[in-house]
């Protein structure tokens, strides 16, 4: 495996970066999982864009352009021969001193990972997954830590993560600091009733996900109402189905909730369309606005 870092390609175990950089010591930084299809780079300028927006809300200067960023992940695609696979792309704050101040860090740290991906088996797709919603773990409110920050610091959702893991699952819902439901530990959150789709709305302390926002143009595209929503726990367990979105994710169903069967127990109609379109999606060159 080749890692571009700093301009340069490295062999895995020589890609390194200093113990003194604060996306170690503080998390420190802002990062983006994308997508590769067929060589290609899905969503490029959405994930580019929020890439840009995180880093200018935490006052990161990224030392590249977008174009120069775009052409680093490519040639990690040819570096690595990849058809299908997942890209990580990520800027760290860089290397400073053991204090908090973030200014003192002379110049932001850049790297890009490719790999393999795969979150869920095919059987999961065919017939769902079960999930929980987090009892013990809630986001912060946006006063506390903004949620459109896609950064490095993801210690919530990862205590969150090791909840579902404790329960025996794979994917956690969690609740907001007014008890709404917002998002899963790495995916937006949907559901559908009576043949409506409904999404928490970018005030729930949600990140707007990318997949979230290609999966939204698709439900209009189909002639989906769709509608952006507080959605309560019980409006989970009362849905016709529910199902998560997300880059690694794509588009999975969600048949089960703590011990709740969501609908009939089955893969609901509205979200194998939803996947179709989405997986038919992927081969376009179309993009999607980031924050549609």
């Amino acid at each position: 495996m080749k890692i571009w870092l700093d301009g340069q390609l490295f062999e895995k175990d020589d890609a390194k970066i200093s113990v003194f950089d604060h996306g170690l010591l503080y998390g420190d930084g802002v990062f983006e999982g994308i997508r590769v299809y067929s060589r290609k780079i899905f969503q490029s300028r959405a994930h580019l864009d929020r890439l840009f927006y995180s880093a200018d809300k935490i006052r990161l200067k990224i030392p590249y352009t977008r174009e120069e960023l775009l052409a680093a992940m490519y040639e990690c695609v040819e570096a690595n021969d990849i058809t299908n696979g997942y890209c990580r792309l990520v800027v760290t704050r860089g290397a400073g001193n053991l204090g908090l101040n973030p200014f003192i860090c002379k110049k932001a740290s850049t790297f890009v990972i490719m790999d393999q991906l795969r979150m869920y088996t095919d059987e999961m797709y065919e017939n769902g997954m079960a999930v929980i919603i987090a009892k013990s773990v809630r986001r912060p409110a946006a006063n506390v830590l903004d949620p459109s920050i896609k950064s490095l610091n993801y210690l919530n959702n990862i205590m969150a993560k090791i909840e579902c893991v404790d329960a025996g699952v794979l994917e956690v819902l969690m609740r907001n600091d007014r008890g709404d439901i917002c998002e899963a530990s790495g995916d937006n959150v949907f559901l559908v009733k009576n043949g409506v789709v409904k999404t928490p709305p970018p005030d729930a302390c949600i990140l707007l996900g990318v997949t979230r926002g290609v999966v939204l143009h698709l439900a209009r595209r189909e002639g989906l109402p769709v509608e952006e929503t507080q959605i309560a726990p019980q409006d989970v367990l009362e849905a016709d189905e529910c199902f998560l979105t997300g880059t690694g994710a794509e588009v999975i169903a969600v048949t089960k909730v703590d011990d709740k069967t969501i609908g009939d127990g089955k893969v609901g109609p509205i979200t194998r369309q939803l996947l179709t379109a989405f997986r038919a999606f992927v081969h376009t060159d179309e993009e999607v606005p980031y924050g549609s």
